[in-house]
């Protein structure tokens, strides 16, 4: 039974693509600052990616580290192992503005990004 979406949340389908390919797409950019958190920075490139594709105008997610929360996990969800949830504040940037959104991001085994979800603030 489909329903539909809440409006003030956007959930982003898993994703496919292994953590490589991820990082090579966004070779091609511009080199972006380090960051402290591999974590962070996979969920961003996925959602970057998943963002792009449904919504072409998005420029650029920034994740506020202050306010990101990596937590270690060792749980499942139907059977697909779920080994860090990351959680904190992003900023979508869309054009000449930014939108606050709580980023909430899965990931698996060997850094595989499982999902990731902007909900409006």
């Amino acid at each position: 039974m489909d329903r539909a979406p809440d409006p003030g949340t956007m959930e982003i389908a898993p994703l496919k693509l292994p953590l490589l390919a991820l990082a090579a797409a966004l070779a091609a950019g511009p080199a972006p600052a380090a960051s402290v958190s591999p974590e962070a920075d996979a969920c961003k490139a996925s959602g970057l990616l998943a963002l792009k594709q449904k919504i072409p105008n998005v420029k650029d997610v920034t994740i506020d580290l202050d306010s990101a929360k990596i937590i270690d996990a060792d749980t499942a969800i139907e059977g697909v192992p779920v080994r860090t949830v990351v959680v904190g504040d992003a900023y979508v940037e869309q054009g000449a503005k930014e939108k606050p959104r709580t980023l909430v991001c899965l990931i698996g085994d060997k850094g595989k990004v499982l999902m990731t979800l902007f909900s409006a603030k």
